[in-house]
């Protein structure tokens, strides 16, 4: 009777699926403008969220309530990268999925496994490089209909999908919501800090574009501030 269970528990499991756009292999060039440095990272295809996570998702995964109905569509906010980071183990577990991250006991050193099949960061390139969509400019159109930002967003973060997508499908890729990615921004000025990109329902026009890329301890926890699901395909 235990193993029926347990095959029940994760067939139950394994019919948990988030829906994901796949990611064309390619290259994107990166640049830091506080050095005045460039370079070009490969990027693998690989599998990106066409929204970031909403409220409805990670207070079910967390087994938490949403405060209103309303509610259960717009981006999660107010939390941390490690928070970020837990809940994309947890939903590769609700998933029958390999977690990507291996976590220290006081919680402070994480180690990605890029060859699991479970859910994860982007890093900023593959974010950069979806985020653009096989376009070269700042924005991937027009930032009114692609975006919501401080001029339409009425001082509040907004719900998913309402603006137009970009050329790969991907919906509020710049504006609503910043979004974590995994990567250090850099350890030897900003020690432990990590990337968000994207812009959001707060920030003004300029800071929502493709190559903006802003920086906060993965600690902190932003009214702005939320995340996007990835994962890695087998290469």
């Amino acid at each position: 009777m235990k193993r029926e269970e347990d095959r029940v528990s994760h067939e139950r499991r394994s019919q948990v699926s988030y829906p994901m756009v796949e990611i064309p292999a390619g290259e994107i060039d990166l640049r830091d403008d506080r050095i005045k440095r460039t370079w070009t990272v490969q990027v693998n295809s690989f599998l990106l969220a066409p929204v970031p996570v909403t409220k409805g998702l990670y207070f079910s995964i967390m087994q938490r309530t949403v405060e209103s109905y309303d509610e259960t569509e717009i981006p999660v906010v107010d939390v941390s990268w490690h928070d970020a980071i837990s809940f994309c183990n947890l939903l590769s577990q609700h998933s029958g999925l390999q977690e990507c991250y291996s976590i220290s006991d006081d919680g402070e050193r994480v180690v990605c496994n890029w060859e699991a099949d479970g859910y994860r960061l982007p890093t900023e390139a593959e974010w950069q490089y979806a985020c653009k969509a096989g376009t070269g400019g700042y924005r991937y159109g027009e930032l009114d209909e692609i975006a919501w930002y401080h001029l339409n967003a009425e001082g509040k973060v907004r719900e998913v999908g309402k603006k137009l997508p970009n050329a790969w499908g991907l919906y509020d890729m710049l504006g609503n919501v910043w979004e974590w990615c995994f990567d250090v921004y850099d350890s030897k000025v900003y020690d432990s800090y990590r990337i968000f990109r994207g812009g959001s329902w707060a920030e003004e026009e300029r800071g929502c574009g493709a190559t903006c890329r802003r920086r906060s301890h993965p600690t902190f926890r932003i009214d702005d501030l939320g995340f996007r699901l990835a994962r890695s395909l087998p290469s």
